[in-house]
């Protein structure tokens, strides 16, 4: 009744943002991701009939009301039904990453809620099941369930039970580095979700937006497969800004952006120009991830660390997909 789980953020190459269902967590649209070794959330959840409620225990500090504790207890009952288990839980979580901050804790954090409450739960279930639960807490954490490179499928099922990730390369398949440079410190004021759902209903480019997804999934699908950095570099760049456009044209507009994110775009462009093969994507927060190859590592982080207004760049490369580290 008792379990420990890891799991490591994603970066969506081409991006998320919209939903078929809201109820059930359904993507308007499929996406594809890389899970980063380096980001990870380590969550121990354990089931005790002595508690009269569910505990959740975030980076050291017990949370007793809001959003992040509902949204924990909504996703153990999924799991209580499913078990026929009918007792409360200590969920204790933690980030090695900033929290709410554009950095994919949400997509980490429900990954390793779902392997780790699952398996305390009595649950066996294969990672395509557990990503499908993994979406009900966060779109994104349905990624993070596999290493390396991996595929949403928005599904076609009424109950999104077709609606999960699957792998498309492991962590080895292509020896990449992703460099986060931080652009700012605390949580982004616009969460993702409330971004997201402004965006879907009031922005006059999110439909059109929509229709270049399938073109851009098989590029990127096809550019992984056979390690075309230029490729992957056009449609991850082309994807990225076109969900920022359509977010930008909401009502009122959804910016995540602050000038260091903006002047760290021409400061890649500028060096891609001059030879250094890397491209950028930005998720919904005002931080930079730059994509390189490992041999153009050390040459990127000096350009990133040089620009202005970046706080600090972490060093990051495919990882494995979310595990039990303990159990009992």
């Amino acid at each position: 009744m008792k379990a420990t789980a890891i799991a490591h953020s994603n970066i969506a190459l081409v991006k998320y943002w919209g939903k078929r269902d809201v109820a059930l967590n359904l993507p308007a649209a499929g996406s594809l991701s890389v899970t980063l070794d380096g980001l990870s959330t380590t969550t121990t959840v354990s089931f005790d009939d002595s508690l009269d409620g569910d505990r959740l225990i975030l980076d050291g500090q017990e949370i007793t009301e809001g959003r992040p504790l509902d949204r924990v207890v909504t996703f153990l009952d999924l799991i209580r039904a499913e078990a026929e288990v009918t007792a409360c839980a200590t969920v204790e979580t933690s980030n090695d990453f900033p929290t709410a901050a554009g950095l994919a804790s949400s997509a980490s954090g429900f990954a390793a809620l779902a392997l780790a409450a699952t398996t305390a739960a009595g649950l066996d279930w294969s990672k395509e099941r557990l990503s499908a639960l993994a979406r009900r807490g966060s779109g994104s954490a349905a990624r993070s369930l596999f290493g390396g490179f991996a595929e949403m499928k928005p599904g076609l099922r009424p109950d999104g039970a077709d609606a999960h990730a699957v792998p498309i390369a492991d962590a080895d398949h292509w020896d990449l580095r992703c460099l986060v440079a931080l652009t700012a410190r605390g949580e982004k004021k616009v969460g993702s979700t409330q971004g997201m759902q402004r965006t879907q209903a009031t922005s006059p480019f999110f439909n059109p937006w929509l229709a270049t997804m399938d073109d851009d999934l098989t590029a990127a699908r096809q550019a992984v497969e056979n390690r075309d950095f230029g490729a992957l570099a056009g449609v991850a760049e082309r994807s990225c800004l076109r969900m920022h456009a359509t977010a930008i044209g909401a009502d009122p507009g959804v910016l995540y952006w602050n000038a260091t994110t903006t002047s760290l775009i021409h400061a890649v462009r500028h060096a891609r120009d001059e030879g250094l093969p890397c491209f950028f994507t930005i998720d919904a927060g005002p931080h930079v991830k730059v994509f390189c190859p490992a041999s153009s590592a050390t040459d990127v982080e000096a350009m990133l660390r040089d620009s202005s207004g970046v706080l600090d760049v972490l060093v990051t490369r495919p990882g494995q997909g979310a595990r039990i580290i303990e159990a009992r």
